[in-house]
């Protein structure tokens, strides 16, 4: 199942307060950025996040969740409607994610 077209929209209003922050559609699902780097993703329309120290010290008991077979649990943002938390949680994980690649030409 893709994800919507509304949910993702949903989600970036959310996250509007962070300088930077984009999507991408990939395959019918969205790839999460902040400042070029890969934060998590929308998928099945439910927003995961990398299991990065602050992520998991944020939200501990979230639930770990495959985005798809064949790739790493990430952790599920249950409360997508707090902005002041989505906005402190992608905060946190910015400086402990690796920098964006560049593209080959």
């Amino acid at each position: 199942m893709a994800s919507t077209k509304g949910y993702m929209e949903y989600v970036m209003e959310q996250l509007s307060a962070l300088e930077g922050a984009a999507c991408r559609a990939m395959m019918g699902e969205y790839v999460l950025y902040c400042q070029g780097k890969v934060f998590g993703g929308i998928y099945d329309d439910r927003l995961l996040v990398k299991q990065t120290p602050s992520a998991l010290a944020m939200m501990p008991s979230a639930a770990r969740e495959l985005p798809y077979p064949g790739v790493r649990e990430m952790l599920l943002v249950d409360d997508v409607d707090d902005q002041a938390f989505l906005t402190a949680l992608v905060e946190a994980m910015l400086p402990e994610l690796p920098a964006a690649k560049g593209r080959k030409k």
